[in-house]
This record gives structure tokens, C-alpha cells and sequence, in this order.
């Protein structure tokens, strides 16, 4: 699940008679049965408006019972017998430790002429935080967090540098938990002072431009009950004074009256505003309120909050200021996003004036770079990045009176090959747009994919950021603004040669006629006969786009033999905020037609068949999973539901799990309850069914998505197959949701991951 600071989507409706049927004719294998461990059934069940819902495993919610622990160590001795059996495994996990084994960065951000990036040499189990003194300096390790565990399951979860350059506050988390702890080290010196908050939770980092605190948001400190499962409301947003105890902490900004806010505090460029985004859980329409701190240099935080948008009908995200002229972008009365221009001083929406239109594709983020606007659009779930300048007399002074005067501030065919580095040439300058803005050219990419970072500020005379594509390992590039040239900043050097395969990108129509857009990688000049091995990937929810990126692990089953496909399902954002919608609430079989329609389209192309067709997800891609192998169990030969959410029934009572409603519903709610019970993965799963091989995944640890949500329907599975495919688990220890694992983790679950489909796909791989 991710939140905008990130969480998911899901989605299954009840088999018919002739499908269980179809499932057990086609899917049975040649396994033989396994024994699994006793799971007692209990005689819980639920009232659903009128509705009586057994939930037998409810016990397995407890993750601290004797019980539960009992029976989690008895599925992982399951699951780790059964893939030890698997000659292959070994292997795989040779190619993918040197596969892994190579240094990459991220793109740098800068705090007075210092540059801070992450590098990891290889096999780090974390990245570690590098800074550059000035452009030629010499880079030395300021933070890193390998340094903070034995294990590596401590990790950077977060990092700003102060304005002057001197401190750096930064985050971590343990265990792959959303709870953090943040700290503040000396840039000079590389030590830690005496600063620690704690409690801290959907947050983000911003100082104040005197460099004598920064912002941040936190939850109250749990005082009963289960601080990994709870509930988390009444979000705050706090000051904190650099030396001083978090007792002392200011609060900026609560609503008591408002428990499911969440509150973002961040200081525009020029030091003069506090701008705060407030969002309702993962809904993407937010709110917009402001403190004028005054004083840059002596920045008042007491100041009044000025609710600046203050109606929940639109997504509205600050880009940047000139002076008391505010740039948004949102998609109020634009489906694809453009960015208004608002003045403060008369903030009425008649009087908003649109400075960069709505174009065909999707306007995903922008920034301010030097005097340009830099609008990460994507086209065909690909990125484009554009420029637009504003004139000289859009960027006027238009401060209040009385406060100091403001210094200037500082798709070629369906084929393509992502490995090429053919320069692009920028764009001529256009015609203006609203507002004295001209589009001014794009960002020359080395190709299609996904520009996944992008760094710069006002004044700034360059941009960083960052490349990557199925077959193009991430790279940092440099932008110069006032040349317009591209340089390599840092690039990774991977023991593998993409050169052997492509990546295709068609379009395949859904059950309703939508047409759906899916990337194909594959070795050029593949045998389209059925009998190659498929990983079918997607997530579909919460506006979140998924586009081409590189992974090692990736490359390893390209190297297997294996295709690896990615359709960009309903409920993403690829395509904005109606693709979006189409894809939510009432609406969110849509996303498990689509990803049953791209796997129909996988075999009636010859891409691939049935027994060689696997397909994965995580979070509300995990829901994804399980509610199209519950829907078509007849239609895939293996399934990898990671950690999913698979009881659409209860997932709101748990920590951050009410945030979702904006994108599932509620059972609360009894008309919600409906469509929520017809696909919830957990409630559709029929006895004397014979469903695919599944090695599902989950973390003791992981408080976005709870274990209970997999435990309840690992057991459930087990219980009800009727054939002797196998239903597995692996629950991870000392991990969470995703984020912070640790290298020799991943590599290990990558190893499995593949070793089962090698079993179950009937693969016989070659290794390098």
C-alpha cells in the first residue's frame, strides 16, 4: 500500500460452477499433496448489514499470539523445505547476487553548492549518503546507516539538508516499519547531535530558511494496544528547534475535529511561505493552506494559517511561488493537469489564471528549475519532460507592502530499443501560454522510459536526474539550464548485455472495449509458439503509474528464458485522473478485467500459454493477485500475491488501513459492502476448487498492509484446494511493506521467487 507519502488499490467477483470446474480440470499439476500445518478453525463470524460473514482464521490477526507464531513458523518450515527440493535455486541466486553486484546512484540534490546523493557499491545492504563540498570536491560519506544495524534492517527513510548546508536532517526506520525516527547530523563534522523525534509518520522534512529547525509530521505516541496494528488518526504538524528536546516541539497545525487529516509542511523556495498540503487518507484531491512566515531570516512559525483552497474537489500541488503569485498544478477542470497561476492577495478561482494548459497526456509533477517551470508528463505511460519559461513580467515583484523586498532567486513505433544513447534534440520554442509562460523545449532522454527523480531550484543554473528503462540500468544525468546540455552524472556499469533483447509496447482491448496499453521485454527474435515462461506484472490503483524501470532480478529471468509483461491497468494514473477513476470504488473490477484481458492477450498471441504463464503483484497489487486467481483460477499457472491486501471486508481497521477507503469503499457503508464482497480476495475463495501453484509473501513487520491480511488467506487457501498444486507462504522477519529491505533480503527473495516458478513453470534455465 503506499501513500502519498504512499499506499494501493484492489479488486474479484464470485467463480461460477463451470469455472471451478475449469480450474480443476486445468490447472492440477503432477505435485504431489502437501501435508500443511493445522490451522484451527474458529466460530467467528460477522454481521454485514443483514449479512452473516464467517471469518474462521480470525485469530491469525494477532501477530504477537503463542499461536500465531506458532503457525508462522511452521509455514515458513514448509515453505522452506519445499523450495530446497529445487535444484535450480542455488544457481539463481549466483546469478542474481552478481547481477546485483554493481555501484548506482541517485541523482544529487544541492544545499549551498553542496551536492548529497546515495551510492551503493553493490551488494550494501543500504545505500549510502555521499555530499560533495562544491562541484570538483572530492565526495566523502556522510551517513551510513549499513553502520546502524548488523542485520542492514535499518534503514534511510528520509534526508533534507538545511539551507546554509550545514546540517542534514534525516529519517530511518526499522525493520521495514512506517514509524520513524528522525535525527540531525553536522554536515562539517559527520556527527550527530543530541536531537531525536520520535513518533513520526507520513512526514516529510522542511526547514525554515534561518536553518534553525525544520517541520515535520507525526502521530501521538500509542499508549495502549498494539503499536504495529493501531489505528493511526489525528495527524499533526510540528516545529522543531535544532538542540532543543521534542517536548519543546511546536504545533504548528492539528484539526481534532478532522481525525483522518494529514497534514505536509513545506518552505518555498524563497523561504518566505510554509506551504500546507493537507490530503483525507489516500484520496488524491487535497486542500491548500499557507503561513507567510514573514521573515525568511526570522521566520515567524506562529504565524496564522490561511486556508488558501479549503474544498476537497480537486488535486491541487504546489510548484513554486513568484513573490505572492502561487504555481499549482491540478486537475480541477482538467483531467490530465495543468498549473494555475493563484495570487494570494486575491485567491478567488475566477481569478486563477492557467500559466501551462492541459495537454493530451497526463502532467504527473512539475517543479521550478532556475526561471523554468519542468513538467514530468506521460505519454503513453512513458516520460516526457517540458520546459516553460515565464517572461520577466510574470516574474515581477508582487509582495505585500511592508515586507522586504524579494531578491531574484537564485515514441518511435511500437518497438523500441531502450538501450540506445542517440541524442534527442530539444524542441524550438513555442507560441506563449497564459500568463507569459512559452513551453521552452524538453528534457533530451536517452530514450523511452521513466525520469524518476528530478532535482533543481529556483536560480539554479542545472537540474539533476535520473533514467531508466526495462533494459537501461538507472542513470544520473546533469541538465545544464543555461546551455541546454545533457552530461552523464554518474552511470552503472551491470554485468549483463542488453543488446540481445527488446522491449515492445502494444495495446489490447479490455472486456468492456477499453484499450489498454502493455510493455513486452523479451529476447529479440523470440518463437511466439506458447511454451514461453511469463512473469505478468501490474498494480492498478491509487493513481499510481507504473512505468519501465530496471531490475536486476528482472534481467535474471530474461536470462532464464522468461518474458516479462507490464500492463498499465485502469485505477493508475498513466492517463490521468479518469483513468484513474475508471478504476475505483464501484468500478474496480474494471482493473481485474484488464489484467485478465492482458493475460488473454499474452496467450492468444503466442507469447505464452496457460502452464507457463505466472503473474505478480504487491499491495494493492497483491489484492490484484488474489482476486483474479479466485475469478479465473483456470487461467494461470502460478500466482505471487505479495503482500496483498485480501480481506476487503476488515482492511480499515488496521493502522493506516481507513486511509483506502477513498479508493476501495468501506464495508461501513452497506452499498460499498456489496462490490467489496463480490471481488475481496479472502471471502471468494470456494472450496473443491483447484487453484494455480501460489508462493504468497508477507512481513512480521509490515504495518501498511498487516500479516493478518495473508495469514487469513494462506490458510483459507490451504484448507479449500482441491487439487495438489501447492498454496506456500513466505513471511519475511525483521521486515515490513517494501521499503528500506535490505540488499541480501531481496536477493534471497528473488531466489525464491524464481526458483518456484522454474518448479511450477516447468522451466529448464540456462545460467551465465
Amino acid at each position: 500500500m503506499r501513500h502519498d507519502f504512499r499506499t494501493s488499490a484492489l479488486h474479484v467477483p464470485a467463480l461460477s460452477l463451470l469455472l471451478a470446474v475449469a480450474g480443476t480440470l486445468s490447472a492440477q499439476t503432477t505435485n504431489a499433496p502437501l501435508s500443511y500445518p493445522a490451522a484451527a478453525r474458529g466460530t467467528q463470524v460477522d454481521d454485514y448489514h443483514g449479512t452473516s460473514i464467517a471469518d474462521p482464521y480470525r485469530w491469525l490477526e494477532d501477530v504477537d499470539a503463542p499461536a500465531t507464531k506458532t503457525w508462522v513458523e511452521a509455514e515458513n518450515g514448509l515453505t522452506d523445505s519445499f523450495l530446497a527440493t529445487i535444484p535450480e535455486r542455488a544457481a539463481i541466486k549466483t546469478r542474481l547476487t552478481a547481477l546485483w553486484n554493481y555501484a548506482r546512484y541517485s541523482a544529487p540534490f544541492k544545499a549551498n553548492g553542496r551536492y548529497f546523493y546515495f551510492q551503493n557499491t553493490g551488494l550494501q545492504n543500504q545505500s549510502v549518503l555521499l555530499v560533495q563540498d562544491g562541484k570538483s570536491a572530492a565526495p566523502r560519506v556522510l551517513l551510513d546507516p549499513n553502520t546502524l544495524s548488523a542485520d542492514g534492517t535499518v534503514a534511510l527513510s528520509g534526508t533534507e539538508a538545511s539551507d546554509d548546508g550545514r546540517y542534514l536532517a534525516y529519517a530511518i526506520s526499522t525493520s521495514g516499519s512506517d514509524w520513524q525516527e528522525l535525527h540531525v547530523r553536522d554536515v562539517n563534522t559527520g556527527r550527530d547531535l543530541a536531537d531525536t523525534v520520535k513518533w513520526v509518520k507520513f512526514s516529510g522534512i522542511s526547514w525554515t530558511h534561518d536553518n534553525k529547525g525544520f517541520f515535520y509530521s507525526r502521530y501521538d505516541e500509542p499508549t495502549s494496544g498494539n503499536k504495529m496494528t493501531n489505528t493511526n488518526r489525528n495527524h499533526k504538524l510540528y516545529y522543531h528547534r535544532v538542540g532543543r528536546p521534542q517536548s519543546r516541539d511546536e504545533l504548528v497545525y492539528d484539526r481534532p475535529d478532522q481525525p483522518d487529516w494529514l497534514f505536509d509542511g513545506t518552505v518555498t523556495d524563497d523561504g518566505q511561505y510554509l506551504i500546507i498540503t493537507v490530503s483525507q487518507g489516500t484520496d488524491v484531491r487535497t486542500r491548500l493552506y499557507f503561513i507567510d512566515l514573514d521573515n525568511p531570516g526570522k521566520p515567524q512559525i506562529d504565524n496564522p494559517v490561511v486556508r488558501l483552497i479549503d474544498k476537497l474537489d480537486a488535486e491541487y500541488s504546489f510548484v513554486g511561488n513568484r513573490a505572492t503569485n502561487f504555481y499549482v498544478r491540478t486537475d480541477r477542470n482538467a483531467p490530465k493537469g495543468r498549473i494555475v497561476s493563484i495570487s494570494i492577495d486575491n485567491p478567488r478561482e475566477e481569478r486563477w489564471n492557467t500559466i501551462v494548459p492541459e495537454s493530451k497526456d497526463a502532467l504527473v509533477s512539475a517543479s521550478i528549475a532556475g526561471d523554468d517551470i519542468v513538467g514530468n508528463y506521460l505519454q503513453d505511460a512513458h516520460s516526457s519532460i517540458r520546459f516553460f519559461t515565464g517572461s520577466r513580467n510574470n516574474q515581477r515583484d508582487q509582495r505585500p507592502r511592508g515586507q522586504p523586498q524579494q531578491q531574484q532567486p537564485r515514441n518511435p513505433g511500437s518497438i523500441y530499443d531502450d538501450t540506445s544513447t542517440a541524442p534527442i534534440s530539444t524542441r524550438e520554442r513555442s507560441q506563449s501560454l497564459g500568463g507569459g509562460f512559452t513551453p521552452h523545449g524538453e528534457l533530451p532522454l536517452p530514450g523511452i522510459g521513466t525520469v524518476g527523480e528530478i532535482h533543481g531550484r529556483q536560480g539554479d543554473d542545472e537540474l539533476f536526474y535520473s533514467f531508466t528503462s526495462f533494459l537501461y540500468p538507472t542513470t544520473t544525468y546533469r541538465f545544464d539550464l543555461k546551455t541546454q546540455q545533457n552530461s552523464v552524472f554518474r552511470a552503472p556499469r551491470v554485468a549483463f548485455d542488453p543488446s540481445p533483447y527488446e522491449t515492445r509496447q502494444v495495446f489490447y482491448t479490455s472486456k468492456d472495449g477499453t484499450r489498454v496499453p502493455m510493455f513486452i521485454t523479451t529476447k529479440k527474435g523470440i518463437q511466439l509458439d506458447g511454451s514461453n515462461p511469463t512473469l505478468l506484472y501490474a498494480y492498478g490503483g491509487f493513481n499510481i503509474s507504473i512505468t519501465p524501470s530496471f531490475s536486476a532480478a528482472n534481467v535474471a529471468w530474461l536470462e532464464m528464458g522468461g518474458i516479462y509483461a507490464v500492463p498499465n491497468l485502469r485505477g493508475g494514473g498513466e492517463y490521468g485522473k479518469d483513468w484513474h477513476e475508471a478504476g475505483m470504488l464501484a468500478k474496480k473490477q474494471n482493473v481485474f478485467d484488464d489484467f485478465i484481458a492482458a493475460a488473454e492477450y499474452l496467450i492468444k498471441e503466442k507469447y505464452t500459454s496457460t502452464p507457463k504463464l505466472a503473474i505478480r503483484g504487491g499491495s494493492n497489487g497483491g489484492l490484484l493477485v488474489g482476486a483474479v486467481m479466485t475469478q479465473r483460477p483456470d487461467l494461470f499457472g502460478a500466482t505471487l500475491p505479495e503482500v496483498g491486501v485480501m480481506d476487503m471486508l476488515r482492511f480499515q481497521k488496521f493502522t493506516i488501513g481507513w486511509a483506502w477507503t477513498s479508493d476501495y469503499g468501506s464495508s461501513d457503508n452497506a452499498d460499498q459492502f456489496k462490490y467489496l464482497r463480490a471481488y475481496s480476495p479472502l471471502q471468494n475463495i470456494k472450496p473443491g476448487t483447484c487453484y494455480p501453484p501460489t508462493l504468497a509473501f508477507t512481513a512480521d513487520h509490515d504495518d501498511r498492509v498487516v500479516p493478518g491480511h495473508t495469514f487469513k488467506f494462506t490458510a483459507t487457501m490451504q484448507a479449500d484446494q482441491a487439487c495438489a498444486n501447492p498454496i506456500l507462504v513466505r513471511i519475511e522477519t525483521k521486515a515490513g511493506h517494501g521499503a528500506g529491505k535490505p540488499t541480501t533480503k531481496q536477493i534471497d527473495e528473488a531466489a525464491d521467487r524464481f526458483a518456484f516458478l522454474v518448479k511450477e513453470l516447468h522451466m529448464r534455465p540456462t545460467f551465465q
